[in-house]
């Protein structure tokens, strides 16, 4: 690697292979879920997901690169602890709570290689490629913050109930 070019290829190689393992995960995490209203969040993530690998793929194709891999080996950490919380969760409502607390990481980690890749491609005039990583960048915030919201205000509450209506068994 001996220009900045080459340092964003690497970093689009590493966020497209990213998105791939999670493109790979999302249907296991729902599978999982309990919750319809997270059951959908993660359908509409699939799609999101899909559309940032082609982004990801044209990026690629306007630093005139071929759309490769290099293992993330990040993304395959925060989703091997994923798949191990999924296993350990036993009682539904703690296991959807779960799927969101570890979706919230991937979408930090996530966020995080989007915004030095866009920084990367804007010091070296590649706005195209920019503007395709910022929708991408865009698109993990506002998961980021559905999440956020999610565990935070109307899914915590079901949980509480939950946990009320079983005499607090699961506290």
């Amino acid at each position: 690697m001996n220009s900045m070019k080459d340092l964003l290829v690497e970093q689009l190689q590493d966020l497209y292979d990213g998105e791939i393992q999670v493109l790979a995960a999302l249907p296991r995490m729902h599978m999982q879920a309990s919750d319809e209203e997270l059951k959908e969040a993660i359908e509409v993530h699939i799609a999101e997901t899909q559309n940032q690998v082609m982004r990801l793929e044209r990026s690629f194709r306007m630093l005139e690169e071929e759309p490769t891999r290099k293992d993330c080996m990040g993304m395959r950490g925060i989703l091997a602890e994923t798949e191990e919380a999924m296993n350990e969760a036993t009682y539904a409502p703690v296991k959807d709570m779960s799927i969101i607390a570890h979706a919230l990481r991937i979408e930090h980690y996530e966020k995080a290689g989007y915004q030095i890749a866009i920084i990367i491609a804007d010091r070296i005039d590649a706005e195209d490629v920019a503007d395709l990583l910022e929708e991408s960048y865009e698109e993990e915030s506002l998961a980021a913050e559905a999440l956020e919201n999610f565990a935070t205000e109307s899914f915590f509450d079901k949980i509480k109930e939950a946990f009320s209506n079983e005499g607090g068994a699961h506290v």
